[in-house]
């Protein structure tokens, strides 16, 4: 996990990156990483729409395939919002935080693990 101190966009935490990524690794980023191409060759974003170029219906479909691939991890984000760890001020103790995200995220996979188990006892 990569952590930054105040609001850094995740793009720019991205490119200032100490860590490798394979080339053989497919990136889905959404528009807020034009230029990914750029720092990782092996990646895709959505066609954007211009007021004087709309998309085809081709470049439409194309970008619904890959939203609905990109949903799980967005359904993943916002359940760490609801937590409130990426979506307000943090204002517990910094040393902790590092340990409060590993223990959200414990949370939250033990929910997505969970979700489609029956209780009910026969």
């Amino acid at each position: 996990m990569r952590f930054s101190v105040g609001t850094v966009h995740d793009f720019q935490m991205y490119k200032d990156k100490n860590f490798e990524i394979s080339e053989n690794v497919k990136i889905l980023a959404d528009l807020g990483f034009q230029g990914i191409k750029k720092e990782h060759e092996n990646s895709v974003i959505p066609h954007k729409k211009t007021k004087l170029k709309p998309l085809t219906d081709e470049q439409k479909a194309e970008n619904k395939k890959q939203a609905s691939k990109r949903v799980a991890i967005e359904h993943i984000n916002r359940d760490f919002k609801i937590f409130r760890i990426c979506g307000n001020k943090y204002r517990g103790k910094h040393k902790n935080y590092q340990k409060n995200w590993q223990l959200i995220g414990a949370i939250v996979n033990l929910k997505k693990s969970t979700r489609n188990l029956d209780y009910t006892t026969p």
